[in-house]
């Protein structure tokens, strides 16, 4: 299997998982706290055997970098508690669907604190985002499968921006092996909530700590082994294009497992959202197509 097939496959593999996670959350009835607090304790066993045995403990990372890693754990916890908070308010699609403006806050911090440059295409797709939401916030509570709809969209868009501070922090630490970068998140994680979960009543069925276990070993620990093997394979056109499996796993999983189905508004939005994330990964041109057009249709 050469590089370019084993990389699909990791990146279809990883995205598939992370599709699934809300299920996990949702079916383990446990308090979000909680939920995340094992996440990271079980991430962190399954990512320090993985980095002992690629030989990545010893003088891989200085103090500073782990410094900064730990700061991204911050917004990585913080990211993780917020989206998991959405998915029984908002719905695990919507909240997945809204939690994928992602790239566009990060394209804004990159602007504010990177001085990097807002092109017309990265405004356009910034535009269709926003109507996107847009069209996801009219349909109201009583269209939405879940409790607290409008609080649950809040929760979604800021588990976002976290994502998006976490990913600006990550790039001060290009060459820092990646496996190693999210043992140090994991392990912050369970410094930062060990005194806020509710560890002195831990579940007692053999279900539950099946779902935590996993949501730990295979969506947190497999997965990032996934997807950074596969990030480290594949050019970056085929990751982002690989990326939108997720959001369309977590979209038919919560069809077929809860029977949340979208509303005609909401799909129109959640399609808007992705359109408009799968322009900006993939770095679209709206404007240049329209000058492609116009110029083909002089040309006749």
């Amino acid at each position: 299997m050469d590089n370019k097939t084993r990389g699909t496959v990791e990146m279809t593999a990883a995205m598939t998982i992370s599709g699934t996670i809300g299920w996990f959350v949702v079916r383990s009835g446990q308090p979000v706290m909680d939920v995340v607090f094992w996440r990271c304790l079980f991430g962190a066993i399954t990512l320090l055997v993985v980095c002992a045995a690629l030989g990545l403990l010893r003088g891989a990372m200085t103090w500073r970098r782990a410094g900064i890693a730990a700061l991204g754990g911050v917004a990585i916890v913080i990211n993780w508690l917020l989206l998991f908070a959405a998915y029984p308010r908002a719905s695990i699609s919507i909240a997945t669907a809204v939690y994928n403006t992602q790239p566009f806050m990060l394209v804004g911090l990159g602007a504010l604190f990177l001085s990097e440059r807002l092109t017309a295409a990265k405004l356009t797709w910034l535009a269709v985002a926003f109507i996107g939401v847009l069209l996801i916030v009219q349909v109201g509570p009583a269209a939405s499968a879940g409790t607290d709809y409008l609080a649950g969209i809040a929760l979604a868009l800021g588990a976002a921006f976290a994502y998006a501070v976490a990913a600006l922090i990550t790039k001060k630490l290009a060459g820092t092996p990646p496996h190693l970068i999210a043992l140090v998140q994991v392990c912050v994680g369970v410094l930062m909530l060990a005194p806020l979960a509710n560890l002195a009543h831990a579940p007692r069925d053999a279900q539950t700590w099946g779902i935590l276990v996993t949501v730990g070993v295979v969506h947190t620990g497999l997965m990032y082994i996934l997807l950074y093997g596969a990030i480290q394979r594949l050019p970056t056109h085929l990751t982002g294009s690989l990326s939108f499996i997720y959001p369309i796993v977590a979209i038919v999983v919560d069809i077929a497992a809860f029977g949340h189905r979208l509303q005609p508004a909401q799909f129109l939005g959640a399609a808007a959202i992705l359109l408009a994330a799968a322009g900006m990964n993939l770095g679209w041109s709206p404007t240049r197509w329209l000058r492609a057009r116009a110029g083909s249709a002089r040309a006749e």
